[in-house]
């Protein structure tokens, strides 16, 4: 079997440990590396964080690339409300070997894709910059993108603002640049991510799957959950970030629909609102396929194959 060749652009983020679990270890899946981006926390943190959770799971050898500390034109903002001061907190890991490349990632991106053969999916679940910089310094990587497959927007209501999620609203310029790029994009938004909530009987059974991914999940699961409850009242923690890579692991995991998507770039109330029109009233062209609905139950089994294929000799200490 051919695996589908993939980078992870990311910023963990408790949800983004988990997306980079199921691709680090999926026998459909080649992943290339991860490339990191400021965004659930800052630089520094995201690029440590991904670097723990790879040792914890013996995947030392997956390439970690810090890139982009800051958005193309706004200021900063970050999500420690949820994440905690570390973007990762909840977990002790212990002292860390892995250390990221020194190359840049909007370099790693750059490289990767032009040596391509036009194979490779380019999955963000974090903050845009790195691949809208990318495309900007070098525009032959654009046509050698795949498909875009993103973690962000939604078209109805926001998670940060009434109006945006994270995601977009973190970088709504780069944001812009890869839904106008021309290149197939699938989002998935938090009118699907939001279904997935992690409550407790789900955290119980991962728990028995009992080997080191499945205690990462838990103890990542504890400080998740507690936070979302108490900013959004949630009784279970959505997993956001792992829609994306559990829906290139069944295609039919998700129903989307095409729309004519437009970041909202106006500085205004709508910042960074992903304006999606569902139903074709503006009579443009679709930007994106946008996820519309998703198995419940056969995400959490998705999750659960992730965490079996671990074994405790496979991970690192």
């Amino acid at each position: 079997m051919t695996k589908q060749k993939i980078i992870c652009d990311c910023d963990p983020g408790h949800d983004d440990a988990i997306a980079i679990l199921l691709a680090a270890n999926s026998p459909q899946l080649e992943l290339l590396g991860v490339t990191i981006v400021a965004g659930n926390q800052t630089l520094d943190n995201t690029s440590r964080n991904a670097c723990h959770v790879l040792q914890w799971l013996g995947k030392e050898d997956v390439p970690v690339y810090p890139g982009c500390g800051r958005p193309l034109v706004r200021d900063r903002v970050t999500a420690g409300d949820i994440h905690g001061e570390t973007g990762l907190d909840g977990p002790v890991f212990p002292p860390l070997r892995k250390l990221p490349e020194r190359e840049h990632a909007v370099h790693f991106l750059i490289r990767t894709l032009l040596d391509s053969q036009g194979d490779v999916t380019v999955v963000t679940s974090g903050p845009m910059t790195n691949l809208a910089m990318a495309m900007r310094m070098e525009p032959l990587i654009v046509e050698k993108i795949q498909r875009i497959v993103l973690m962000g927007g939604s078209y109805t209501n926001g998670n940060v603002t009434p109006a945006a999620e994270f995601n977009i609203l973190a970088d709504p310029e780069a944001a812009h640049i890869c839904f106008t790029s021309g290149r197939p994009v699938t989002m998935i938004g938090l009118d699907v991510t939001r279904k997935v909530l992690c409550y407790p009987e789900i955290v119980e059974r991962m728990a028995k799957v009992q080997n080191r991914a499945s205690r990462l999940f838990v103890d990542l699961m504890g400080h998740f959950c507690k936070t979302q409850k108490e900013v959004f009242g949630w009784e279970g923690a959505p997993l956001h970030d792992p829609v994306t890579i559990a829906s290139l692991l069944d295609p039919a995991l998700t129903v989307t629909k095409p729309m004519n998507v437009r970041v909202d770039l106006s500085h205004g109330d709508s910042y960074g609102r992903t304006n999606c029109d569902v139903f074709h009233y503006l009579g443009l062209p679709a930007t994106a396929d946008v996820a519309v609905d998703i198995d419940v139950s056969r995400f959490w089994d998705i999750i659960e194959e992730g965490l079996r294929r671990y074994s405790e000799t496979e991970a690192g200490a």
